[in-house]
């Protein structure tokens, strides 16, 4: 028998200078630029790509359906009034309380500590009001800023998982990741905050 997802109530969230809220159809401007661009290819490989706006927009109205059907709950990150990047949770499963993280920023954002931020407010939104007790984040072999980022979001290396994701580009080539995880019982992150 199928597990029925609850759906979940899509969230606006503020902290750490960012604010998160759903994706809108203004937003896919900023969408196409963040999945289409060449740093973010060079490291992931979407399983429906987007090449237009019209793309876009499709990803903007199933990010909705995510929140509807329970799946998923994806955020645009919003930094001095302007979307900066995407975070979020996917393959939600409640009856474990476990979940994926990922995230991305747009070129012209990044090297100001947005992502660290907003996996830390998105983070604790999981844990404090979703009830998810375990996340992990996996990242490309060799991804060094991401795997930072993870650690200093107090994301756990657990290790490797052989050929986990498809090489950049390609569907019939696989590489390797690196898995992180955090749990709710673990520890606030050290370090000086989220981002830093």
């Amino acid at each position: 028998m199928a597990h029925q997802r609850e759906p979940l109530q899509p969230a606006e969230l503020r902290g750490y200078g960012l604010e998160l809220r759903s994706w809108e159809q203004r937003d896919a401007d900023a969408v196409l630029r963040g999945l289409t661009d060449p740093e973010f290819l060079r490291w992931n490989t979407q399983l429906r790509p987007v090449d237009d706006l019209s793309d876009a927009r499709e990803f903007v109205r199933s990010r909705a359906d995510g929140w509807e059907s329970g799946e998923f709950a994806h955020f645009a990150v919003v930094a001095d009034g302007e979307v900066a990047g995407h975070v979020g949770i996917s393959m939600i499963e409640r009856e474990m309380g476990s979940a994926t993280v990922g995230y991305w920023v747009l070129p012209e954002a990044r090297g100001r500590g947005i992502a660290g931020r907003a996996l830390e407010l998105c983070t604790r939104w999981a844990f404090d009001e979703v009830g998810l007790h375990r996340l992990e984040l996996g990242h490309a072999l060799g991804h060094e800023v991401s795997c930072r980022i993870a650690e200093r979001a107090g994301y756990s290396f657990e290790g490797v998982l052989r050929g986990a994701m498809h090489e950049s580009g390609r569907r019939d080539a696989f590489r390797d990741v690196h898995l992180h995880a955090r749990l709710a019982t673990d520890p606030p992150p050290s370090g000086g905050g989220p981002g830093r």
